[in-house]
């Protein structure tokens, strides 16, 4: 059994469904065991966009790395997640934040995921329910990760 952090969001449509459609999706993959609160968070990367509602989840899993981001990207399918615009609008976006303290990177996927701690959006809803976990690769606690980020983006909880 490994414990995964996944990231969730949405800026497209109708975004508190798609975010509980995808955890009700998510939930035939494990056990989720936690799950954030909600945030409206700005866009990165392509800002010309709608903001964005984010939510961090814990998954209890005993798929592999590999199996959960084939399974991650049909449910993103299934909602009718189209990858046009790198970083643009999406109905769902899901991301392989942790597992457990698994280091991987392959050409489809980096755990822990590459960019999580330059993101408020990722850490606030993360720290809610992880503060204490580490950083594989970077040894300090979501809570540490989040202190040193500073000010940026802005991130409001819902």
């Amino acid at each position: 059994m490994a414990i995964v952090y996944l990231g969730l969001g949405s800026n497209i449509g109708d975004t508190k469904k798609n975010l509980h459609a995808a955890i009700t999706a998510l939930e035939k993959l494990g056990s989720i065991s936690k799950i954030s609160s909600l945030y409206k968070t700005e866009p990165v990367g392509f800002i010309d966009q709608p903001w964005f509602l984010n939510e961090v989840i814990e998954l209890i899993t005993t798929l592999s790395p590999e199996e959960l981001l084939k399974k991650t990207q049909e449910i993103e399918n299934s909602l009718g997640r189209e990858r046009i615009i790198h970083w643009g609008p999406r109905t769902l976006d899901i991301d392989i934040l942790l597992y457990d303290n698994v280091v991987l990177e392959t050409p489809t996927l980096t755990i822990p995921h590459s960019r999580m701690h330059e993101r408020r959006f990722v850490l606030e809803p993360l720290a809610e329910i992880a503060k204490e976990t580490m950083h594989s690769v970077l040894n300090k606690t979501m809570s540490e990760l989040l202190v040193n980020l500073g000010e940026g983006k802005k991130v409001e909880k819902q």
